[in-house]
């Protein structure tokens, strides 16, 4: 079955392959400028105050737009298979949200492989949560948010809480989460005629320079899919059918229902990897992002029982 996408959307994915991101064949500097440029190009955010922080030695920002209640933070890891991305490129997406949510937005710039590997990035992700709680910011009033490579760190962290006994969050949100290093879902393959951001060779090349040659692609805490997922708060999981990780997604989800747990499963049709993304000028972008901030809203309201907690899927894969 097709579907309607629009005109925008096609540019978009025109613009992609004209200049692809080959992440095993491009080096990590160049990399890093190239996604910049690209995600500078997406920048139109809404009215926002940018302050940069200091989270016990983590740097972090916060995105503010007018009238957003600040005692409600979205704690957000961004994408970029834990080698490149930055909290500049994702300026534009964390006012957004700020926006949608009526929150503040915490951006962590967490160190990035090869030059600090597992679990540095981890270990920043906790300790900015950890900060949050320092200041006094309620665990029930803290959000944790991420896409792709963030998006599986969105899972890890919440499991690392867990296992050390700390609070934990109101809710999680994954867009197209890596959550397999070893890259064993069958839409690794299937999907990369369709994908035009990730690559197999790319994505594989990214989780060896996090884990470095000799590391565990299985490492519950790199590749949550092999994570015991008892008792996490609810989670969206948002993804679109033009994945190569699309698989990463099912199985997750499928994975915390499961254990128990409460997991929205928001599939769209034809898109592509972290498509919320680009919500400064793609209309399919901009109706997902307006989903992801209805589900924080939610999840911030858990207490007076509106939170979302069974599966739905938007449409099955393409």
């Amino acid at each position: 079955m097709n579907f309607y996408v629009s005109p925008e959307f096609v540019d978009l994915v025109g613009r992609l392959r004209q200049a692809p991101f080959r992440a095993d064949t491009t080096t990590v500097p160049e990399l890093r400028a190239n996604f910049e440029k690209f995600a500078a190009s997406f920048y139109d955010p809404p009215a926002v105050e940018f302050v940069a922080d200091n989270a016990n030695g983590v740097d972090v920002e916060w995105a503010r737009t007018p009238g957003c209640d600040r005692s409600r933070v979205v704690l957000y890891l961004h994408g970029g298979g834990y080698s490149i991305g930055s909290i500049v490129a994702y300026r534009d997406f964390c006012a957004r949200i700020s926006e949608g949510s009526g929150s503040a937005v915490l951006s962590v710039g967490y160190r990035l492989a090869p030059e600090h590997r597992f679990p540095a990035a981890l270990d920043d992700a906790v300790t900015a949560y950890r900060w949050l709680l320092s200041t006094g910011i309620s665990a029930d009033r803290i959000v944790v948010a991420g896409d792709s490579a963030g998006g599986g760190m969105t899972v890890a962290v919440m499991v690392a809480l867990r296992d050390a006994g700390d609070a934990l969050p109101a809710g999680a949100v994954c867009i197209s989460p890596l959550a397999d290093l070893a890259h064993t879902g069958r839409t690794v393959h299937e999907k990369a005629h369709a994908d035009p951001i990730v690559t197999p060779e790319g994505s594989h090349a990214y989780g060896v320079r996090y884990l470095g040659e000799d590391g565990d692609l299985t490492n519950p805490l790199a590749s949550p899919l092999y994570a015991d997922l008892h008792s996490l708060p609810p989670v969206l999981i948002q993804c679109g059918t033009a994945e190569v990780l699309l698989d990463d997604s099912l199985r997750l989800a499928r994975k915390i229902r499961d254990a128990g747990g409460g997991v929205d499963l928001d599939v769209w049709p034809e898109m592509i990897h972290i498509f919320p993304f680009f919500a400064s000028k793609i209309p399919e972008s901009q109706r997902a992002l307006r989903y992801l901030t209805s589900f924080i809203e939610h999840a911030f309201d858990r207490d007076a029982g509106r939170i979302r907690t069974s599966t739905s899927v938007t449409a099955a894969p393409s």
